[in-house]
Parts: structure tokens; sequence; C-alpha cells
């Protein structure tokens, strides 16, 4: 792997030891390599060279996402396309994306700006609400899709089909659609499967179904699933990544399918996948 001249560094948002990272990292490898912070970041800090968080990985041959998933998530969906290599440093909580420490990233820093690191390659969710035969949301997302009833609203009913072959109406709070890197979030709350993150097929979780048969199922990567809402009178949202919502109405039509674009995330060199999953949910603890 080539070396990297360029990095972009997006920090959480009002975050002050990300910040303070990334100040630690400028005065470290700024130097010899070109570093630029996201722009609230680099105003915060009264730091020139910034990048809008739209154009984030835009010339760059690193992104190093200071904060925790749901930065990096965001991240994700801004890069629409340009593959270029994460490092996702944990500054607090769970982090299964975010798994380089503070410890480690001085060493692993040094490596990867070296070119010598490891990837592992995400697939994403293109996500499509159509309205009455029109295009009205469309984006692409790393971790789920999920359409659920508003708090007070009673059970929904939506209509599914996989490749136009009818799958099942589905009575229920609401349906997780998610890719592997999300089967350890709500898919996983919910009863979904964990599934390693090099797989490429879709999860299909129903939230507290009326049917206790209806079971989460997993879907093939080629396929589409599209998910009608039949219920009228309930508030409807459909929530990306957990952090992206839209307002559905009855008879959106709400199309998931593999997207063209793909994330690709530096993995430790010291950890395996499996150590990070026993560690993360503390598996034979007592």
């Amino acid at each position: 792997m080539n070396s990297v001249d360029r990095i972009h560094i997006v920090c959480k948002r009002k975050k002050e030891d990300a910040r303070a990272v990334a100040q630690d990292i400028v005065a470290r490898f700024g130097h010899t390599t070109e570093v630029l912070l996201n722009e609230e970041a680099a105003l915060e800090l009264g730091y020139e060279k910034a990048f809008e968080l739209e154009h984030v990985g835009e010339g760059a041959g690193l992104i190093i996402v200071l904060g925790g998933d749901g930065t990096l998530l965001s991240v994700a969906r801004q890069l629409k396309g340009r593959e270029v290599p994460i490092l996702g440093v944990n500054l607090g909580g769970l982090g299964f994306l975010t798994e380089t420490s503070l410890e480690e990233l001085p060493e692993m820093l040094a490596s990867v700006i070296q070119g010598q690191y490891r990837l592992s390659r995400r697939t994403m969710l293109s996500v499509a609400v159509t309205r009455e035969g029109e295009l009205v949301f469309d984006l692409s997302v790393l971790n789920d899709a999920v359409i659920t009833k508003d708090a007070l609203a009673r059970i929904i009913d939506i209509e599914t089909f996989v490749n136009d072959e009818y799958l099942t109406t589905y009575r229920t709070d609401g349906l997780i659609l998610s890719t592997a890197t999300g089967s350890t979030g709500y898919s996983l709350a919910a009863g979904g499967p964990i599934l390693h993150p090099s797989l490429t097929h879709i999860v299909v979780t129903p939230i507290c179904p009326h049917m206790l048969t209806n079971r989460p199922i997993l879907l093939p990567e080629e396929a589409a699933l599209r998910a009608t809402l039949l219920s009228r009178d309930e508030r409807v949202i459909l929530t990306l990544d957990g952090q992206v919502g839209f307002p559905l109405e009855f008879g959106d039509e709400v199309t998931v399918k593999k997207s063209p674009y793909a994330v690709s995330l530096i993995t430790s060199k010291s950890r395996g996948y499996f150590e990070v999953l026993r560690t993360k949910l503390k598996w034979g603890e007592r």
C-alpha cells in the first residue's frame, strides 16, 4: 500500500478530548503529512487547514475519526463512493467501528502513514422511498434502516416483497433492515443474528411482531426488499443509522438493497474481530 500524504480528521461535535487528540496528531505528523480538520473543529482550534464534512475524503489518503461509532457512521454516509481508508479512534462508549484505543493510536498511525495496515471492507445499504410513483428520499447507510411507529401509535402493517416475490405482511412495532456491520446494533437488541462484517447479506428483523413465528431472516446480497406501509392513521418514521429521520405516509414504498458504495475500515493488527466482539459484548464474564 502507498504511504499517506494527506489526512482528513473528523472530530466528534463538542468533544474536547477529540480536539486535543487532533492537535496532538497535527503536532506529531503535520510536518511530514498534510493534516486537515473538519470545519467545526478547525474553527474551535483556530487551525487554518479545514474541509467541509460533505467533502470528507476528497484528495485524502486517510480519514481519522475521533469520537465514537455515531461519528463514523455520519462520515460513512458523506463519502458517497470515495473509498478512503478510515481509522476509527474510540473516545468512550462501546465502539464496534471505532476500535482503536487512544493508547494504540500513535503506533497505529505511524504504521498507517507508511502504508502498513489491514482493511475490512464493509457493505452499505441503498435506501429509497417512493411516494405515488415518485422518488422522495434516497440515501446509502452503513448500519441500518428502521421503519418504526411513534411511541403512542398502535401496531403497524408493513407489506414486504423480495425481488417482487411476496414475503409477508408484518404486523409489528417496526422493521429493521441491517447490514452485517449493523447486526451488532439495533437488530441484535431486537433478537437478530450477529453477522461477520465480511458478509454481504441483508438482515430483516421485525420489532415485537404480533405473530411470534415472524423471525429474523437473512437475504442474499442480490436481493431487493420492498416494504410498503399499509397503516393510515399512525405516525411512522424511517430512521437511517439512528441519525437521520424521514416521516413515512400511507402507501410509501421503502426499497432496500445493497449499495454500490462500500466503506473501508482500518482494523487492529493486534486484535481480531472475535476478540473485539467478545470484549465489547462482555462474553464469558460473570
